[in-house]
């Protein structure tokens, strides 16, 4: 518990609980001296090694020399930098060593601020022992936001418990090129899926008591072919109607309260010294009040790999100017060349106390200055970072994550039969695992330590299931070796099915096929696995190809004679339990594709927002229609879609398109029936077809859906209002506007499997919207009476 100290009094008004944290926050700033104030502007980590072994390229520059403990905290520290998520270690003693830190850090400073501790928290808290969840884009491929709100609720719940107060997460960058390696780390390429779902995990993890901080702000997935860090050619159109709208869902409906910047230049611009994006756009537009966080080192990069800045003190400069509060990851153009700067005149000191108040009323708001905060847990003695209720959301989630592509009969397996399992995912426990997981991202530099965590592989789980299983890897994730592929295909043509296993690895910088900096030249299966393929193909024994990747592989003819396609994305620590499930039965698969599934493995990536001219015509000999489109998804049961229309439309003119105000609402209602003979869940998605606009606009884009589980011969009606602002877009001038005219809003099982087109008319004059525009299509599920199965 905190001390006595210096200006603690009744009379101290920033220590006042009956004050808003912006009337505490401004009754400190005067009390500060300039290296005070500062020094809660940066982070430290104090556990990178300088080694570069533990983090990025370029990063290493800047960790050379960590200044002493003690003058680093000699005046106050903003944040601590991930002191569980740097190397492992055991959860009770990570939190004791924390506390020690937090009560070092209270006691050297006049004012006994401790720091705000952040942590990694993508698939789960980043920490070793913790519960390992399903990667963003299985939250996507989920299409279920309740539950991704559940997961993250799991994770703040950890991370508070251990001291942690903001949390790193989630990515909200739109997937535009799947050649990118961070692709794992997006929830799709759509930005309605993007941001219901990256909402629903903010509140999650709000809700927790953990702030949770939005990246990359923004552009970031945009870059020029798909190479991490790259420059970003993106319009003002692209950007306003693909990559903003999940911050505004997010912030709007989920209520995060920090902001990280993208590492992207925009136009020539970095974000980082970007004002307009940063403040104009985000404060004063938005109305955003919480901090801006630079990504890691993303201030000096101004001077060092963009040529922006002519110094760590001008690169600070244009970084507070554009609206960053906080630098991370630890401290660098935020400590002397600022300090030094200010003195000198060269930056103004209102910039400095801008962030400052910002940053002191988030302490506040999360306690950090109140007479009772704790720096230990009162149960410190029991924590534990993975639980029997974590597991159990992150299998839900697993399973709800894996997207059936391709069936011909072969799945379910049939009980008894052969199967040989084949590929080098097959029996590989990290093939679970994405990049920001604890053991791919740290684990991986301490191997003396193992996992942490029981993850059992495809091949754990298949052999409890199946008593004749064979295994053979084939093959390496990467390489050019193919000695083992005459195995494999002994072993396929000797089973009555092969399970195929292929993807990728996570890693970091080139040590995996996917995750951060790991990018695609193409949208080949890496290294000789698709001569894997094509040999256990050639065996006439029904294959089912299990795709455990972190990006879409292009899927061409040659894959066609699969008997069976299942996509999976990196789910997490019980990934082999829910895969297995789904092979034989006992789950029945209910995910949706939140990325197309590519047919040409080159040309020019593209998702399926794309205008006519961006779809298959007879001006250019590239055909971008992709194996299996946006959305797509099989079961194991059936359903029958019917009854699709407008909700109290007009009867005496069935033949004219119903009016749909521009400053209003339409209810469009269909009814789904499970016709088939065991549970499952269908995902109704509603898309909207502009076919004349002002600018040209994707053929259709998602608008509404909701996640269906229906018994058997159980029934229900799906409607869904749909505000006339989420028809909106940016239009001649520049500004989002409503557009008059006819649409069209189709049900579709897919963005390629549209069920049925309702005609619709926007009525009234054009109409200009803006962030307090509806954001969201309301959704809901009226269950009807069962029919009796048929004999």
């Amino acid at each position: 518990m905190r001390s006595q100290l210096p200006g603690d009094s009744d009379a101290a008004p920033w220590r006042d609980p009956r004050l808003s944290p912006t009337e505490r926050a401004e009754a400190l700033v005067p009390m500060m001296s300039l290296e005070e104030k500062i020094a809660q502007l940066v982070g430290v980590w104090v556990g990178a090694e300088a080694s570069g072994e533990g983090v990025a390229p370029h990063q290493s520059d800047m960790i050379s020399e960590t200044p002493q403990w003690s003058t680093v905290i000699r005046y106050g520290l903003g944040q601590l930098t991930r002191p569980f998520g740097t190397a492992p270690v055991d959860p009770v003693l990570g939190a004791r060593s924390l506390a020690a830190s937090q009560a070092q850090i209270v006691a050297a400073s006049r004012f006994g601020i401790p720091a705000q501790v952040h942590e990694e928290c993508l698939t789960g808290f980043a920490a070793w022992r913790a519960t390992v969840y399903p990667t963003p884009l299985s939250w996507g491929a989920s299409f279920d936001p309740e539950l991704v709100e559940a997961m993250a609720d799991r994770i703040g719940r950890s991370m508070r418990a251990a001291g942690v107060h903001q949390g790193l997460a989630p990515v909200l960058d739109v997937t535009r090129d799947y050649r990118w390696g961070r692709t794992e780390e997006t929830i799709g390429e759509d930005p309605y899926l993007v941001g219901t779902t990256g909402a629903a995990y903010v509140r999650g993890l709000e809700r927790a008591g953990v702030v949770a901080t939005l990246k990359h702000f923004a552009g970031y997935s945009a870059s020029r072919g798909g190479r991490n860090l790259a420059p970003v050619p993106m319009g003002p159109r692209e950007l306003a109607d693909v990559i903003l709208p999940p911050f505004e869902m997010a912030l709007r409906h989920g209520g995060a309260r920090s902001v990280m910047n993208s590492y992207a230049e925009i136009d020539g611009l970095p974000v980082a010294a970007d004002p307009g994006l940063l403040t104009g756009l985000l404060r004063d537009e938005w109305g955003f009040t919480g901090t801006v966080v630079a990504d890691y080192f993303a201030v000096r990069f101004l001077e060092t790999l963009h040529g922006v800045a002519a110094d760590a003190a001008d690169a600070a400069r244009l970084a507070l100017r554009a609206g960053i509060d906080v630098e991370l990851p630890t401290v660098d153009t935020f400590g002397a060349p600022l300090v030094e700067a200010v003195r000198r005149g060269e930056v103004d000191e209102t910039l400095i106390d801008r962030a400052l108040r910002r940053v002191l009323r988030q302490k506040i708001e999360l306690g950090l200055l109140d007479e009772g905060w704790n720096e230990l847990p009162d149960d410190v003695a029991s924590l534990r970072f993975d639980d029997d209720v974590s597991q159990d959301v992150a299998v839900r989630l697993a399973r709800e994550a894996v997207v059936l592509l391709r069936n011909t009969g072969v799945l379910p397996l049939t009980a008894g039969g052969r199967v040989a399992l084949v590929g080098p995912l097959a029996d590989d426990p990290m093939a679970m695992l994405g990049c920001y997981s604890f053991p791919n991202h740290v684990g991986v530099n301490h191997p003396e330590f193992g996992m942490g965590l029981d993850i059992p592989s495809l091949r754990d789980e298949l052999a409890r299931r199946v008593p004749l299983l064979t295994h053979e890897p084939g093959c390496a994730i990467t390489g050019e070796d193919t000695s083992g592929i005459p195995a494999a295909v002994a072993a396929a043509a000797d089973a009555d099915v092969c399970v195929l296993a292929v993807g990728d690895r996570a890693g970091m910088f080139g040590r995996g096929t996917s995750g951060e900096g790991c990018d695609a030249a193409d949208l080949r299966l890496p290294g000789v696995q698709a001569d894997l393929v094509r040999a256990v193909l050639a065996t006439g024994t029904p294959v089912v190809l299990v795709l455990m990747a972190g990006r879409p592989y292009a899927l061409g003819p040659e894959f066609d004679a699969a008997a069976g396609v299942v996509q999976a994305f990196f789910l997490g620590q019980r990934g082999g339990q829910a895969l297995a499930e789904v092979l034989t039965g006992a789950v029945n698969p209910s995910g949706r594709l939140p990325v197309s599934v590519p047919r040409d493995a080159g040309g020019m990536p593209s998702t399926y927002l794309a205008p006519p001219l961006g779809r298959r015509n007879k001006v250019s000999s590239i055909d971008p229609t992709p194996s299996y489109p946006f959305g797509h998804g099989l079961s194991y049961t059936t359903f029958e879609w019917s009854d699709a229309r407008v909700v109290e439309a007009a009867d005496d003119a069935p033949d004219q398109p119903a009016a749909w105000p521009v400053d209003g609402e339409v209810r469009v209602r269909i009814t789904v029936a499970n016709t088939g003979d065991r549970d499952g869940a269908e995902v109704v998605q509603l898309y909207l077809h502009d076919p004349v606009a002002q600018t040209t606009r994707p053929v259709v884009r998602l608008v509404g859906y909701a996640r269906l589980p229906l018994a058997p011969g159980e029934s229900a009606h799906v409607t869904f209002g749909v505000p006339a602002d989420v028809a909106s877009f940016t239009g001649l001038s520049g500004r989002r506007v409503v557009e008059p005219g006819d649409v069209e809003l189709r049900f579709g099982r897919s963005s390629g499997d549209l069920v049925a087109s309702l005609p619709l008319r926007l009525t009234g004059p054009e109409r200009q919207v803006g962030h307090q525009r509806e954001l969201l299509t309301s959704v809901r599920i009226e269950p009807l009476v069962a029919v009796p199965q048929s004999a």
